[in-house]
């Protein structure tokens, strides 16, 4: 059980540290903080373990995690360099293209997952979690999918210079829709 946050200011949101988290290790962890914040079944989480545990082993992938005072996990994000030949280029490609958006699956580092327990919700964290991911990337921009529907996510994101590139975006698994968005980088600060 997370303890109650209590803010900080910006450098240390909610009372977190915000550190190299190491996802491989710490799967089973993060995933239970996405199955809270996302609302996931026991069936997708074992689902996501493979997926997460894959995707650390890309070229380029990295971790950071909000980690409370006991060094228990309130949040995570994590991405990589995209690569149009990883599966979810290949099925936003399409929607990207119809467009004229496709050109950003170049040069572009995509944040694959961000996840906040909801008791931390509404504090910084996510904002420090994907500033701080993207601020070490190469990459002149990122890209990112989330559920396209209003959202206190997706309006994190169109704070940080995120903006729709497709909308209506069909994953094979996924009952809703989602959108691709993209930024340059460095993202934008308040």
């Amino acid at each position: 059980m997370l303890p109650t946050p209590e803010g900080d200011g910006p450098d240390r949101p909610a009372g977190l540290r915000i550190g190299p988290l190491d996802l491989a290790e710490r799967v089973d962890e993060a995933l239970r903080v996405q199955a809270v914040a996302f609302g996931l079944s026991e069936e997708e989480v074992g689902i996501r373990r493979y997926i997460v545990q894959r995707h650390m082993g890309c070229r380029g992938a990295r971790a950071l995690g909000a980690f409370t005072a006991d060094g228990a996990l309130a949040g995570f994000v994590y991405g990589m360099p995209n690569d149009r030949a990883y599966w979810w280029s290949s099925v936003v490609e399409p929607y990207l293209r119809a467009q004229g958006q496709d050109g950003w699956l170049d040069g572009s580092f995509v944040i694959t997952e961000l996840h906040v327990h909801p008791g931390f919700q509404g504090r910084g964290v996510g904002r420090g979690l994907i500033t701080r991911l993207t601020d070490a990337a190469a990459e002149p921009r990122s890209i990112l999918s989330a559920i396209d529907t209003e959202s206190p996510a997706r309006g994190l994101y169109r704070a940080l210079g995120y903006t729709d590139l497709a909308r209506q975006v069909h994953f094979p698994s996924a009952s809703l829709p989602y959108a691709v968005m993209g930024a340059p980088l460095p993202l934008r600060r308040p």
